[in-house]
């Protein structure tokens, strides 16, 4: 009985988790960028795949529609990538909730990441990941005063 609640559960969180991105599809839109049901499918198992490799737990909305939200209007995301990018983005942001052990809000940790992807790391996801949130990980970690991006002051 706990295994079939189990599964109800999971699959009921997968469903409330592909439909919040389908409608995200009406945001997006007015960019150029929408999702088609394989994407959303992909990306939800991405997510799913995500938190259980980090350990984490989320109760209710996750942080799909803000992540997507923050990053729709960005100049280096377009159609062809659009994907790619938000499954990279997931990615990140979990590992990177880890890496600073929580002490980031998730809203604070997504508008960071949205300023250096828009920046300093030009639209780079293997920047972004590699280096800036790994400073901004560990300078928040070790307790260092930073500006609002992480870099020591």
């Amino acid at each position: 009985m706990d295994d079939d609640f189990e599964k109800a559960l999971i699959k009921s969180s997968r469903l409330g988790a592909a439909e919040e991105l389908r409608q995200t599809n009406a945001l997006t839109g007015r960019y150029g960028l929408s999702l088609s049901d394989k994407q959303i499918a992909d990306i939800v198992e991405k997510r799913f795949e995500a938190i259980e490799a980090t350990g984490r737990v989320e109760f209710g909305h996750g942080i799909m529609r803000m992540l997507i939200g923050e990053f729709c209007d960005s100049p280096f995301i377009y159609q062809e990538n659009y994907e790619e990018t938000i499954l990279e983005l997931v990615d990140s942001f979990y590992y990177f909730k880890n890496e600073s052990e929580d002490r980031i809000p998730d809203d604070e940790l997504i508008k960071i990441m949205r300023r250096h992807f828009d920046t300093i790391c030009q639209g780079s996801l293997e920047y972004l990941s590699g280096t800036t949130l790994e400073d901004l990980c560990r300078n928040t970690r070790y307790g260092y005063e930073t500006d609002g991006d992480g870099r020591l002051f």
